[in-house]
């Protein structure tokens, strides 16, 4: 007699060509990501093999009630390690069903500036940063602190291992692993310095690939938490007081930025990227102002600064980059909650595009 599990671990390829889908897309809070499955002929190899799909707006905050359908565009496909077999992850951005991008499809404008020719000849390359913290279920506190009590203070817990300082690495290596099988070009995880808070990469990744590869990351992650009977937050400041906050510090480099001579469009970038400094605070992220104090491995959110292996600064540039003359450099403001779409899409328009004036 089967039992749940062996019947969730079938393998349907030995009786069947057809595979589940899942359409995965962001809702109406703008960091929240949903999802709903359907069967399909497989294998899929293209998202342009999929039908476009849609759902209810009015239940995600999208839509009015009286007219809700919200259009499903299939843009990027992973390999499903929940279902596995020839079963798919689809990320999808939304449309109205005269085929304009409804307001919170921050993917369509990304997609325009990556698809500009003088910025896709530079080839810009991606590596995200993404720190988040583990909550318990039923008191929204991180997991491994003493219910309505603190742990003792910041300094033993990054990058930790043992009992009483890492909390959560079952869900962690998890998550590492099944990113790896879907796909997504993860590059690492570490414990962070606050405990009960993590940190994925992803990257390098070129262009607007880089953004579909965390938002299916976190859809994973959101998954596993799930299971694991734990809460994930973004909240780029989740504790009050002397505890870290939580980033998605942005590493960012271009064709000629990799090439001798780098250092100087680098330079050039950061500074236009200053120029523009309230413009990409507004857009990194809500609630950061809770974690850009000048504290706590930040700058002052009012503040735009840059420096060498400065992780009080806004920019960073890496000792290797100013050693070699080449490289890339790192934007440390966007918060853990920051919509990839945007903040790829942004630094690339600034650094490319935009003429500084």
């Amino acid at each position: 007699m089967a039992n749940l599990t062996d019947l969730v671990n079938l393998n349907l390829s030995d009786c069947t060509d057809s595979i589940i889908a899942e359409y995965i897309w962001i809702g109406g809070s703008g960091i929240d990501v949903r999802s709903k499955a359907r069967t399909v002929k497989g294998p899929i190899t293209s998202p342009s093999q999929l039908p476009k799909w849609n759902y209810d707006g009015s239940s995600t905050g999208q839509a009015p009630g009286e007219d809700s359908e919200v259009i499903l565009y299939p843009q990027a496909i992973f390999k499903d390690p929940f279902r596995r077999g020839d079963n798919i992850l689809v990320m999808c951005d939304c449309y109205t069903p005269q085929g304009e991008p409804i307001p919170t499809n921050k993917r369509y404008n990304a997609a325009k500036v990556f698809s500009h020719p003088d910025v896709a000849a530079e080839v810009p390359w991606y590596g995200i940063e993404q720190e988040y913290t583990l909550l318990q279920k039923d008191v929204s506190w991180p997991i491994g602190w003493p219910v309505g009590g603190y742990p003792g203070p910041q300094g033993p817990y990054y990058c930790a291992a043992g009992a009483d300082k890492a909390f959560g690495r079952d869900v962690v290596d998890a998550h590492y692993k099944a990113c790896i099988y879907a796909g997504i070009n993860i590059s690492g995880i570490n414990g962070e310095v606050m405990p009960g808070q993590w940190e994925f990469q992803v990257g390098p990744s070129v262009g607007i690939s880089a953004a579909d590869e965390i938002w299916v990351a976190r859809y994973i992650l959101e998954r596993i938490t799930e299971m694991a009977g734990v809460v994930l937050s973004l909240d780029p400041k989740p504790i009050k007081g002397d505890w870290n906050g939580a980033g998605a510090h942005t590493n960012y480099s271009t064709k000629s930025m990799r090439e001798p001579g780098g250092y100087e469009v680098i330079k050039k970038a950061i500074e236009k990227l200053g120029k523009r400094h309230k413009e990409h605070i507004a857009a990194y992220g809500e609630g950061n102002e809770r974690r850009l104090t000048g504290r706590h491995e930040t700058a002052d959110i009012n503040t735009f600064k840059w420096g060498v292996a400065n992780r009080g600064a806004s920019i960073r540039v890496g000792r290797d980059t100013e050693k070699e003359g080449k490289g890339y450099f790192e934007d440390r403001r966007p918060a853990s909650n920051m919509d990839p779409y945007v903040v790829t899409g942004m630094i690339a328009e600034t650094t490319i595009l935009w003429k500084g004036n």
